[in-house]
């Protein structure tokens, strides 16, 4: 009776292990591949805003759709620092291109979103010389965190498994 007993829990463990190794394995490597995923369209966003000197509503909505088909709900920060062109009166020797003699203003995600909607052409025109930073970070857990916290027993509340972030400066002026 023990022999058997001994088989069957041996075959339930076998059976663990062909099973739910390979499950978290592959749930781990699909939020690695998110991460990348979702790395890349941060960095193409900053990329074509920096590139076009223009953060329209459509571009953030697009950007929004493309960061949902990855299948994760994310937290969007935004930073826009405009170059202050009159920070103060300068001296004659000095260029307003060397370091530490340049100001900026910043705006952040709630008033930039609300600038964007109440444009009327629903846009946030740059000029050379201003800074936007754009990060992420999943709000929802993903399949590979929700199956570690139930078999392991641990909890993975304020861990980001999906995050990036990236900064550019923008490099033209856009024009209306």
């Amino acid at each position: 009776m023990s022999n058997s007993a001994s088989t069957l829990i041996a075959l339930f463990a076998a059976a663990v292990f062909v099973v739910v190794v390979p499950l978290v394995t592959l749930t781990d490597r699909n939020d690695n591949v998110v991460q990348e995923n979702v790395k890349l369209i941060v960095e193409e966003f900053i990329t074509d805003v920096k590139n076009t000197g223009k953060l329209t509503s459509e571009k953030y909505q697009d950007f929004q759709d493309r960061l949902a088909a990855t299948g994760n709900s994310y937290d969007v920060e935004m930073e826009i620092k405009y170059l202050d062109e009159n920070p103060g009166k300068k001296l004659e020797q000095s260029n307003s291109t060397k370091i530490g003699e340049n100001v900026y203003l910043s705006e952040y995600t709630s008033q930039i979103l609300e600038k964007l909607e109440n444009d009327k052409n629903k846009t946030i025109t740059l000029k050379e010389g201003d800074i936007i930073y754009v990060g992420v970070k999943n709000q929802n857990s993903t399949i590979a965190q929700t199956l570690k916290s139930s078999l392991l027993k641990f909890s993975n509340d304020g861990e980001y498994v999906v995050s990036a972030d990236s900064t550019g400066m923008v490099s033209v002026n856009g024009t209306n």
